[in-house]
């Protein structure tokens, strides 16, 4: 009996788990960075800003590859990194806490300061007009 009541508690976790970590999609945080911006993102200025050296050093690209549609790699580090792409990678930009973390942390390593709202629906527009 107290096996199965482990199983069960340990089952409760990951159900709880999981869903917290998926607590949004990629459409809903277009629209969250379309008000954020006050305009739809734009496919074409995503694409530059993704693929375009700031400060002639890295892009996005330079970690989840042109287009981000396989795995990438970190520039510095080697560190394997899944598409970016939601068409092929299922778990990108399903999670509020990532999205926040990673925007903030990749655009001061790439561009040395945070992206701006119309800089992050471009990208996120870009990423989700790549299809397979």
């Amino acid at each position: 009996m107290k096996k199965t009541n482990i199983l069960i508690a340990f089952l409760a976790v990951l159900v709880v788990s999981a869903a917290q970590a998926a607590d949004t999609t990629p459409q809903a945080q277009l629209e969250k960075w379309t008000t954020a911006a006050g305009r739809a993102g734009d496919v074409s200025k995503g694409d530059l800003v993704f693929n375009q050296k700031h400060g002639d050093v890295w892009s996005c690209a330079s970690c989840h590859n042109s287009p981000p549609t396989s795995a990438g790699k970190h520039a510095s580090t080697s560190k394997p990194i899944k598409p970016l792409a939601p068409a092929f990678n299922t778990e990108a930009f399903t999670d509020t806490a990532k999205i926040d973390k990673w925007f903030k942390r990749n655009c001061r390593d790439v561009m040395k300061r945070e992206c701006t709202p119309e800089e992050k629906v471009d990208v996120l527009a870009y990423l989700l007009s790549l299809k397979k």
